[in-house]
């Protein structure tokens, strides 16, 4: 079918579908030019073993070290004194620019503290840290000695960090005194001691980076004044190589939400990881060694793994590191600050940012003073970017915004518009097309592939591609059930949507956001395009409610845009009546809710399921992740006033 699409798409000037071709003819090859921009210890010779591991291993027999691709031949090629990360605190008033110099120091002296502290090759070093650039340094000398790094979100509650020290075992966890969201300070130490008590695996030694804004207590024989210690060690000038790893070693893990409660570890390798974030800076996001990137994300997520440190890193950018907010930090002009104030050339950051921005300053006053002339391409990622968000930050920005899709098991974009190959027509809601690497096929609930336009389960065909998970940290069966066995010889990914006769990829949702009304299944995603693009509307969420004649009807949430004076009931009437005129009556659209606020995950990921729960009247927990829990109070409370039952 893509293939298909790909014949009759006008092709224009972009590369694209040469490129993909190619990979498709000669996957092995394409890899093997790809790696070439790595520096290894021993180059690979093997591309790809299909009997290693799950599905295969990529660059099985290659030596390398991702911390010395990062960092020090940036420095041994003459670029020492170039900004390797920009660290900006709205919430502190920090600014600091680091070299790849002051970076290679910082990292090696913090690498002399952990094999001080008893770390050596292959053992798991947990960080639990606010976005200071004291985080990447942990992150980097772990890389660099051989450890498995884990970051767990700052603040994250002392039971789910618990579980992770108890999954992963770590020798050492880095931590600091506190965190800063917005206006709150978030003391971390109380909340680690908490999690140490309550774990079974307990770690010999914990570092902690005192801030000056909420100095912790610490625990004599196991706690170590990180400042203290890594000064220490410059003073010294302590050396510590980059240990030669196999290509095929796990660099780090990083929790994901499992379905049962438990967390599952995705398992990241050396070798596949570089060369593949090293194509994407190129080939997807077109930008060049020396520029300044920004992804506005936390290094407790996958995009901040992926694209605040390890692919600018390694790839010679510059990296921002932004502690601070899209709006109230102070106000909603603070992206375009940033990116004025360092050059930025592309953004990358999530759709709930910009509505969030948009909801503050609808006519984008705030952009106005600032100077973006760097600027020249948005990437947005997390959640599906709806159209009416993405054209008005085409509108007021007048450069490429790109929709682009993935996951936290996939590591880098599954389907994007790849910018640096020549962008292709954008298609409002669509993320666009399949990267080389990815066969991403629409399967209907027997594994079939489905004709053009049809909805169904999005799944890839195996083998996956360098930089994606391997494994699941101790779970290999665990990862073959979660995402191997619902289609055999293919990944799951738990989306849903399609793909169009062009071969541009549509993704309407989870798999569970796709609801069934008297036998039609309709896409929640789609309901949401129709109340996003009101006027009125900067954002919103459709989640299905049990009923007992259709099964499910849909239930709109929507957050009104600041300074709407329109009684609300005007609002949702009309928000009615254009979900029946552009979808059907067949939808069964009756309900739509205006509240001030939608409950959402600290990285911006609106907690339908959470939401689902509660309309339904089913046993809900708190999600760890969530921004305020009040937010899910105020749900409730809106369902009874349109006396819905709730749990």
């Amino acid at each position: 079918m893509l293939a298909q699409g790909m014949e009759r798409a006008d092709q224009g000037a972009s590369r694209y579908y040469e490129t993909y071709a190619r990979w498709r003819r000669d996957p092995e090859g394409f890899w093997a030019d790809a790696a070439r921009v790595i520096d290894w210890f021993e180059p690979p010779q093997r591309i790809f073993d299909p009997s290693l591991g799950v599905y295969g291993r990529w660059f099985p027999d290659a030596i390398c070290n991702t911390c010395h691709n990062a960092v020090d031949r940036h420095v041994i090629a003459g670029r020492g004194a170039d900004t390797a990360i920009i660290y900006d605190s709205p919430v502190t008033g920090t600014k600091r620019r680091i070299s790849y110099l002051e970076l290679q120091q910082e990292v090696e002296a913090l690498a002399a503290v952990l094999l001080d502290l008893g770390v050596t090759r292959g053992d798991r070093v947990i960080l639990y840290m606010p976005m200071v650039p004291e985080a990447v340094f942990g992150m980097l000398a772990c890389a660099r000695i051989g450890a498995i790094h884990s970051v767990v979100f700052g603040g994250f509650a002392a039971k789910e960090l618990a579980t992770r020290i108890d999954d992963a075992k770590p020798k050492v966890i880095l931590s600091a005194s506190c965190g800063i969201e917005g206006n709150r300070i978030i003391s971390y130490k109380p909340l680690l001691d908490g999690a140490i008590e309550l774990a079974m695996a307990k770690p010999a030694a914990c570092l902690i980076l005192q801030r000056p804004q909420a100095v912790a207590a610490v625990t004599t024989g196991l706690d170590h004044d990180w400042s203290e210690s890594a000064a220490a060690a410059r003073q010294a000038k302590r050396q510590v190589p980059c240990v030669p790893l196999a290509a095929t070693d796990p660099l780090y893990i990083l929790y994901t939400s499992g379905t049962t409660g438990r967390p599952k570890g995705v398992v990241r390798d050396n070798g596949g990881h570089m060369v593949a974030l090293a194509w994407t800076m190129d080939n997807h996001y077109g930008v060049a060694p020396g520029e300044v990137f920004w992804a506005a994300s936390d290094v407790g997520w996958v995009v901040g793994h992926s694209y605040i440190v390890y692919a600018p890193l390694v790839y010679g950018c510059t990296t921002i590191l932004y502690e601070g907010k899209p709006i109230g930090t102070p106000d909603a002009g603070a992206f375009w600050r940033v990116a004025s104030e360092h050059g930025v050339c592309s953004l990358f950051t999530a759709p709930t940012a910009f509505r969030a921005i948009r909801k503050e300053d609808p006519e984008a006053k705030l952009l106005k003073p600032y100077d973006l002339s760097k600027f020249r391409s948005l990437f947005l990622a997390g959640e599906r970017a709806d159209p009416d968000t993405v054209k008005w930050a085409e509108s007021i920005l007048g450069v490429p915004v790109i929709d682009h899709w993935w996951q936290t098991e996939t590591g880098w974009a599954i389907a994007g518009n790849p910018l640096g190959l020549g962008a292709l027509p954008v298609k409002h809601g669509s993320p666009t097309v399949p990267m080389p690497g990815y066969d991403v096929q629409v399967l209907d609930e027997g594994g079939r592939s489905v004709p053009a336009d049809v909805m169904g389960a999005i799944a890839v065909k195996l083998p996956l591609p360098p930089g994606t998970l391997t494994t699941l940290w101790n779970a290999e069966e665990r990862f073959r059930e979660s995402y191997l066995t619902a289609y055999p010889g293919f990944y799951n990914t738990s989306d849903a949507g399609y793909i169009d006769s062009d071969g541009y990829v549509f993704v309407m949702g989870r798999t569970d956001d796709i609801i069934n009304v008297a036998g039609h299944r309709l896409s929640t995603g789609g309901m949401e395009e129709v109340l996003a693009s009101h006027p009125a509307v900067a954002e919103c969420a459709v989640i299905g409610v049990r009923d007992e004649l259709k099964g499910e009807v849909p239930c709109g949430f929507v957050v009104l845009k600041a300074g709407m004076s329109r009684p609300p009931q005007e609002i949702e009437a009309e928000l009615v009546a254009a979900v029946r005129e552009r979808i059907g009556p067949v939808a069964a659209f009756k309900v739509a809710v205006v509240v001030d606020r939608l409950p959402k995950t600290r990285s911006g990921k609106i907690l339908r399921g959470t939401m689902k729960k509660i309309a339904d009247g089913e046993p809900w927990t708190m999600p760890a992740t969530i921004e305020d829990p009040a937010s899910l109070d105020e749900i409730s409370g809106a369902l009874k006033t349109r006396g819905l039952p709730v749990g």
